[in-house]
């Protein structure tokens, strides 16, 4: 058993801590939300009011928040909370550079760290089912692995610091691009008179085959787990995809990266949100591609 302290209890963090309480660890959460923290202390969480009430005597801290100002926030707040050797992992996706300014920030600590984001959504985190993309030390690597298993199936060691956060920006990347190719597909089919399982019959055993398409068919009816057949609820919802995008594209810009397919996602996907539907499933474009065919 190890005691953690989980900061950041929404749609991911709280199932995830949830999680690490059901692996057998004592866990304490903290979150501004009092309606997360009660969801989590459902769950067997111990809520805490304060973050220093959340971290005291845990022997590893684990962030999930919003965007990297937040992340280096609270871990330039644990440099008085938590004892040296504490193993500290963040969860969140930001961007590279705030990765391995909390990993600078954890030296100074004398704190062991990691970056860690996750990619499997929130039916991912319930289910304990994640996928971990992990940047960081060897040594971290080892200690924290163990912890991360209790929330995910699959745990990747990407590198040094900041590389966690690295795969998961080209990964989602990769994704965004692939998802609006197969709605972009079945908006073609749907005007050729294709029918959508024929059109998934093929493509999905053939060499347009994809995670976009076989696993979260953007209509209803092929795949009966995909959002599409609950009314595009999230899921992974397309502001996320947005962030993640944009994410992408400051790191490209940055490295002097050719994404000219990333790019064109984000601004579809940016126009997508300003349309007012930054809370659905991401695969749920496919409605704003229709519009553009007049469909």
């Amino acid at each position: 058993m190890t005691r953690i302290a989980f900061v950041g209890l929404g749609n991911m963090g709280g199932p995830m801590a949830a999680n690490l309480v059901k692996a057998g660890h004592e866990v304490r959460g903290f979150d501004l939300s009092e309606a997360s923290l009660k969801a989590a202390a459902a769950a067997g969480v111990n809520g805490s009011a304060s973050l220093a009430e959340a971290v005291r005597d845990a022997e590893c801290v684990i962030t999930m928040l919003p965007k990297g100002q937040h992340v280096l926030a609270v871990w330039t707040d644990l440099a008085t909370l938590i004892a040296e050797g504490t193993l500290v992992v963040d969860c969140s996706t930001i961007d590279v550079e705030s990765a391995r300014r909390a990993h600078k920030l954890a030296e100074v600590m004398n704190s062991v760290s990691l970056d860690a984001p996750v990619s499997g959504g929130t039916g991912g985190a319930a289910a304990g089912t994640l996928t971990f993309m992990v940047g960081g030390s060897e040594t971290a690597f080892a200690r924290g692995k163990p912890i991360l298993e209790a929330m995910g199936r699959k745990i990747v060691h990407c590198g040094g610091a900041g590389a966690g956060q690295a795969a998961k920006i080209c990964n989602n990347m990769i994704l965004g691009i692939s998802m609006i190719g197969v709605c972009e597909a079945f908006g073609l089919a749907e005007k050729l008179g294709l029918a959508h399982q024929a059109l998934f019959d093929v493509a999905s055993t053939s060499s347009g085959q994809c995670w976009s398409l076989t696993t979260y068919c953007p209509v209803p009816g092929p795949v009966p787990t995909s959002p599409a057949n609950n009314d595009y609820r999230p899921g992974f919802a397309a502001a996320l995809m947005l962030k993640d995008l944009t994410l992408s594209q400051e790191a490209a810009k940055q490295t002097g990266a050719a994404t000219p397919l990333g790019a064109h996602a984000e601004e579809l996907y940016a126009e997508f949100e300003k349309a007012g539907h930054g809370g659905d499933d991401f695969s749920a474009i496919i409605h704003m591609l229709r519009e553009k065919a007049g469909g």
